[in-house]
């Protein structure tokens, strides 16, 4: 296979100013101000302070795992569009003898609202940022943190649309520069069956791979409501940030955000080399009242050799439901799900779960993050997030078009979901459904 990777770390795009762009608060020469004994130094005892910047439920998973993470750490800052969703937030975090021990002094103060909630969370002295809003705001968000020279969790995807990963793999170089760390929430890279498994793909013990097929069966998530449900007064802006998941310059779509796991695990399968193109075919069964998301995708992707990887995912109602990976090679098979992982053929294995002390991969991905920091040696997952993501983009574009997508040409393409500026306030259009075959 080529080991040709066109990743769009090295593409170059356009700023783009949908949210207020932050100022450059660190210094040009990469050197985090006020902050040189953990982003360069040897291990020390200097207390990290965290702030996240969407408080839903990927905020409060990652804000236990941050706090778990390390000994030495505080949550000092909160910022979602509402407040009271960070106030729940609070109010579990306080019940939890692991986290309420971890809360900064005057942390009821720190809780931050609004779209620019994310600056004054930023401005408010952390070290360490969680990115967990809707995928839509992530390239801004990214930016404005290693414009302040912060170590940033990143959750998946880290794009809407392919101008938002030129614009996020631009900053990644930023962060390169500057010796921040990045880690991404593709979590299952850090699974401990996930890590034994691939690990003996890549040494050859199932051979060559032929084809893999990756399942991601599911329940409908966050239901657009119907249009009665909106309050009164609410803007078009608001309505669909509040229900983001179903809007594809915010969600990405279903492929997207949520099967954008089973994208990544066929990337880790290859070793991350950049498939050919990919085709497939998607759609909506059920009506989904004013949002314009599929709820099937089926996507192949072409890699060198005539090795073909197919994706399924879909979200139905009272249906079966699966998620899992099966890798055929020319000496076996293997077998991965979200708790098991196997090997049939000439080399044999099944992974056996330990009775006690496994660690779950979300704890995993963040204490490595935290040590990294701590150790100075830093930790850099943009490329990976990027490419992955690229690729989700890559299979959903295909679908929502209908044509088969090279790599050159996702890569090449300006397409540009997200609004140039958003106001809270404001009126704003839903683009129709995509119709494959259908400007």
């Amino acid at each position: 296979m080529s080991e040709t990777n066109k990743n769009p770390i090295d593409s170059k795009s356009t700023r783009r100013s949908f949210v207020k762009t932050s100022g450059a608060v660190a210094a040009a020469s990469g050197v985090a101000a006020g902050f040189p004994s953990v982003t360069f130094g040897a291990p020390n005892d200097k207390k990290l302070k965290i702030g996240v910047v969407g408080c839903g439920g990927r905020g409060g998973g990652a804000m236990i795992n941050a706090l778990k993470a390390d000994d030495n750490v505080e949550l000092h800052a909160m910022g979602d569009l509402y407040r009271t969703e960070a106030e729940k937030k609070l109010v579990m975090l306080r019940k939890y003898g692991s986290t309420n021990q971890k809360l900064g002094d005057g942390l009821d103060n720190r809780i931050f609202e609004g779209l620019d909630a994310y600056e004054k969370v930023m401005d408010s002295g952390i070290d360490v940022v969680l990115l967990t809003t809707p995928p839509g705001f992530r390239p801004q968000h990214f930016r404005a943190a290693v414009d302040r020279g912060l170590h940033a969790f990143v959750e998946k995807p880290c794009a809407t649309d392919i101008s938002g990963v030129k614009h996020f793999t631009e900053t990644a170089q930023m962060a390169k520069d500057k010796d921040l760390s990045v880690l991404c929430g593709f979590c299952y890279r850090y699974s401990v069956q996930g890590r034994a498994l691939f690990e003996r793909i890549h040494d050859g013990q199932i051979g060559d791979v032929l084809s893999i097929h990756s399942q991601y069966y599911a329940g409908p998530v966050k239901a657009m409501p119907p249009a009665d449900q909106r309050p009164a007064g609410m803007s078009d802006t608001e309505w669909q940030i509040k229900n983001w998941y179903n809007f594809a310059w915010l969600g990405g779509d279903g492929i997207v955000e949520q099967g954008c796991h089973n994208v990544d695990r066929i990337a880790w399968a290859f070793n991350d080399i950049d498939p050919i193109a990919a085709f497939g075919s998607g759609g909506r069964q059920r009506p989904n009242e004013a949002g314009n998301i599929y709820d099937h995708f089926s996507i192949t992707y072409e890699y060198p050799n005539n090795v073909m990887a197919h994706v399924e995912w879909r979200q139905f109602l009272n249906s079966y439901n699966y998620t899992g990976d099966t890798i055929v090679g020319t000496k076996g098979m293997a077998k991965f799900g979200p708790s098991s992982a196997e090997i049939t053929g000439e080399n044999a294995w099944v992974w056996r779960k330990p009775r006690s002390g496994l660690k779950n991969m979300y704890d995993v991905e963040h204490e490595e993050f935290f040590a990294a920091i701590r150790s100075g040696e830093r930790k850099d997952d943009a490329a990976w997030i990027a490419h992955s993501t690229t690729m989700a983009l890559q299979g959903r574009n295909a679908c929502y078009s209908g044509k088969r997508i090279t790599w050159d040409e996702i890569i090449a393409s300006d397409e540009d979901l997200v609004p140039d500026n958003i106001d809270i306030n404001g009126d704003l259009d839903i683009r129709p459904m995509p119709i494959p075959g259908v400007v």
